[in-house]
């Protein structure tokens, strides 16, 4: 895919999300960071990008708010050009409950990131993508789906909500020349995590063939593969980046 258009990244003023801003501005991309609240964080991340030669603006939206969304979109168009790439990244509280106690609302909190945001953010950017003669959509998913552990009803059951409605996309979207496809990170601890020590990575670590953890710079590799033009024929597709640690 030719340079043509915006990479709009969701929830991207740290951890996951800037470093794949980053990775995205060095391929070419015109970047927009969008953030909630962490105006700092957002306006860094573009510095940083700018301070390597790159072009990208920080954008303050809620996007589990239908009103905050198309205002995105258009302040995204306005400012950087059409959106082409979306990278749905952003997430919220992900705490764990028994299965008795996880109750409708806890559901709905993990849907309304997971579901809810990227069908708004679709909505909102297709017209782009369609102008544009294509776009790509990244879902970030989750290895979660296929470990199933124990408290994690919720988001388990949103994550895998995802995935479906990823493939779904795929199928209807592509004769409009846009690829769905889902990257899925096993566990990369950024700044969210807090310390991580080798104490508290031990258990993961013994099942991951790899025998390290992850970066999240390698996360924002795949998904900037899966942004360009190399993954033109690749959609419907979940790529799951853990080290071999779910192996399907």
């Amino acid at each position: 895919m030719t340079i043509s258009g915006t990479a709009l990244v969701t929830g991207a003023s740290r951890g996951l999300g800037a470093h794949i801003c980053r990775r995205l501005a060095a391929d070419g991309w015109p970047v927009a960071v969008n953030y909630r609240s962490d105006a700092d964080g957002a306006a860094r991340v573009v510095a940083a990008i700018e301070a390597a030669g790159g072009r990208a603006a920080a954008f303050r939206a809620d996007v589990t708010d239908e009103d905050d969304v198309t205002r995105l979109a258009t302040e995204v168009e306005e400012k950087l050009g059409p959106v082409r790439v979306i990278v749905a990244n952003a997430t919220g509280p992900q705490p764990t409950a028994r299965a008795e106690e996880t109750t409708w609302q806890a559901h709905l909190d993990q849907l309304v990131f997971f579901v809810k945001s990227p069908t708004l953010l679709l909505q909102a950017t297709l017209p782009h993508m369609r102008r544009l003669g294509g776009g790509r959509f990244v879902h970030i998913g989750s290895d979660m789906v296929e470990r199933a552990l124990p408290g994690w009803s919720a988001y388990n059951a949103a994550k895998g909500a995802q995935l479906i409605l990823a493939r779904t996309w795929a199928r209807e979207l592509g004769a409009d020349n846009v690829t769905v496809n889902v990257v899925a990170p096993g566990w990369i601890p950024v700044e969210r995590h807090g310390e991580v020590t080798e104490a508290d990575s031990a258990g993961y670590l013994a099942d991951v063939p790899l025998r390290r953890m992850g970066t999240p710079q390698e996360i924002a590799d795949v998904v900037a593969f899966v942004a360009s033009d190399a993954s033109r024929f690749v959609t419907g597709e979940r790529i799951t980046v853990n080290g071999g640690h779910t192996i399907d």
